[in-house]
């Protein structure tokens, strides 16, 4: 199963504070919206998403559509098709949410140990 970018997600107290402190560990902002309290930062091949008051703890993110540089990846499969598989296999998302049959939609799972993992289709 090609599950495509990963990053982690941070829940963050002070989304400027953070940003800063990444920055002086060598990453780069590539998007975000600081005026909306989040922003992901990238530093060669790692990938982390800072967010303000968005998330309830830290988690683990895949783009199934993204490449690890940010580039669609047209041949990846749809995250509703991954959500159909992982159901299959007895994995139930804690947040399932309905959207159209194509396009932009996110799931959320957690693994035995209570890890968060967000899958989040943007394209």
């Amino acid at each position: 199963m090609n599950l495509g970018n990963f990053s982690l997600s941070l829940e963050v107290k002070d989304i400027h504070a953070s940003l800063e402190f990444y920055k002086k560990l060598g990453f780069k902002q590539i998007m975000g919206d600081l005026n909306q309290k989040w922003c992901v930062v990238n530093n060669g091949d790692c990938t982390i998403g800072l967010y303000q008051g968005m998330f309830d703890s830290h988690m683990m993110t895949f783009n199934p559509k993204w490449t690890s540089n940010f580039q669609e990846d047209k041949d990846a499969p749809d995250i509703r098709d991954i959500e159909s598989q992982l159901c299959a296999e007895g994995i139930e998302p804690l947040k399932s949410f309905e959207y159209d049959t194509t396009g932009p939609a996110h799931f959320v799972i957690e693994d035995p140990d209570g890890h968060t993992i967000m899958f989040e289709q943007h394209l």
